[in-house]
């Protein structure tokens, strides 16, 4: 990769420190939305690249973090009310 491209990707995920990966990430989800209404085809997909580095970098980095029950699918079940079947 070029010097250039590599600038306009980012410092590659796994040479962040744990506190400027947490930062990448919250910054790149919060653009998420508007990348996905507004942005071009490129940015888009250059975005979903970006996006996914740096969230498969904080998986290897916790394999074992904490999962909310609330947020596994037996979870949100217990959250949705059931219709009767009749």
């Amino acid at each position: 990769m070029t010097e250039a491209a590599n600038h306009h990707r980012g410092i590659e995920a796994a040479r962040l420190g744990d506190q400027e990966l947490i930062r990448e990430l919250e910054n790149i989800h919060r653009s998420r939305h508007d990348t996905l209404l507004h942005g071009s085809s490129a940015a888009l997909s250059a975005h979903t690249t970006r996006m996914a580095e740096l969230e498969e970098e904080y998986l290897r980095r916790h394999p074992d973090r904490r999962v909310s029950a609330g947020r596994t699918r037996e979870g949100a079940r217990a959250r949705t009310p059931r219709k009767p079947t009749s």
